[in-house]
């Protein structure tokens, strides 16, 4: 088959989730299809011509588009006016669709490929067959972000998840394979065929995320996009609820908060016990210098990437409720859940202070990534209903 992939951000370099799970699905897809793919660029930071070679050994044609200040701008207003969601608008311009209808000219492809319901105004409409990932229930996760917002940005909140709870039924019907991350998140997608949508989950690199003997400098670790709202929000669940309790049983226990673009509320938090890392080369170090990972999560959707990474490097993990329900992982046995800042800290003390337990939780939680995450397995689901769907046609 011929795919055109049609990503709302370069998958490159992987420190997002979307992009992670974009960059491993066109690797997997490359291997017995022909991929073209074409990547918006909101980010001018973004190093294309390093993207470019990660990417060309998996791409027989790489399209990057510029998206400017002012294109984002008129993409909101037009967005607004229109009552679609605002993340639509930020991610189109008329501009980046005429060359998205050039390159699909161009090509020919058998079928197009969007990831997010922010790129579906660009392809919805082709009369060609296509498939969405919805990847995560945006909508589902804005309310839960309206639902602790300040009473000055509520109301746009709200609206915005009025919007994507309309956007996302609307496009369902114009996409002949809808995928998602979860059962979870699957059911609660609002439309009442829902069940069509395929359940594709993330997988983890295990020859890369394996486990290494680095001195543990660090007690606890949480990893991610510091700047991704439910991620600030743990920083700050973890600084203000859950590390005070942990603090009264081990003084000396040491927090290490590692990833990209630290928000300024997660500078905030630093401090000689908590230490916030910013841009690492290698994630794995994080990983690997530390005794315990946890995630403990309160917004958002979808399968948390670090939870499988911690997990398949050997770390005893730690996570929500809200958490797990993605991940499926057997509580007590291959992962630890906390309801609360207290459940949470009495968790951490009890893998710090008790090897056995942290050991047995480890093998369990690495025993369990290994054996049900897997990207050429989940990938091969999608690539199976794209060539169903293009059989189907004939």
């Amino acid at each position: 088959m011929k795919i055109f992939v049609l990503l709302p951000r370069i998958p490159y370099p992987l420190e997002k989730g979307d992009k992670l799970r974009a960059f491993n699905q066109i690797k997997q897809l490359s291997k017995r299809n022909e991929i073209v793919l074409c990547a918006l660029n909101d980010n001018t930071k973004v190093d294309e011509q390093q993207a470019f070679h990660a990417l060309q050994p998996y791409c027989a044609s790489i399209n990057f588009i510029k998206i400017s200040k002012i294109n984002i701008l008129f993409g909101l207003i037009w967005a607004f006016m229109k009552g679609l969601p605002l993340q639509c608008g930020y991610f189109f311009n008329r501009k980046a669709s005429r060359k998205v209808d050039e390159l699909i000219l161009k090509h020919q492809p058998d079928i197009l490929f969007g990831q997010l319901l922010r790129v579906a105004e660009y392809i919805r409409h082709k009369g060609i067959p296509k498939a969405i990932d919805y990847q995560d229930v945006f909508s589902y996760g804005m309310k839960r972000r309206r639902d602790i917002a300040s009473w000055i940005t509520r109301p746009v909140f709200n609206m915005e998840y009025q919007r994507l709870c309309r956007y996302e039924a609307a496009i369902f019907d114009d996409f002949d394979i809808k995928t998602i991350i979860s059962e979870p998140d699957r059911d609660l997608i609002p439309h009442p065929k829902k069940n069509e949508i395929l359940i594709i989950p993330n997988g983890v690199d295990h020859d890369f995320f394996k486990p290494q003997q680095q001195e543990k400098r660090y007690d606890i670790v949480f990893t991610g996009n510091m700047s991704y709202p439910p991620n600030v929000n743990a920083v700050d669940y973890l600084a203000n609820e859950i590390l005070p309790i942990v603090w009264k049983t081990l003084p000396d226990a040491k927090m290490y908060i590692a990833g990209a673009s630290p928000d300024p509320k997660v500078k905030k938090a630093a401090c000689d016990r908590i230490i916030v890392s910013g841009w690492l080369d290698d994630i794995r170090d994080a990983y690997a210098q530390s005794k315990v990972f946890i995630a403990p999560m309160r917004i958002g959707t979808g399968l948390q990437n670090k939870l499988l990474e911690a997990m398949s490097m050997g770390l005893p993990a730690i996570t929500s409720p809200l958490a797990n329900a993605s991940l499926g992982a057997q509580p007590n046995v291959e992962i630890l859940i906390g309801s609360n800042a207290e459940e949470m800290a009495n968790n951490i003390i009890t893998l710090l202070t008790d090897k056995v337990k942290a050991q047995q939780i480890a093998q369990a939680g690495y025993d369990f990534t290994n054996r049900v995450y897997d990207w050429g397995k989940a990938t091969e689901i999608l690539e199976n209903a794209m060539k169903n769907i293009l059989n189907s046609n004939f």
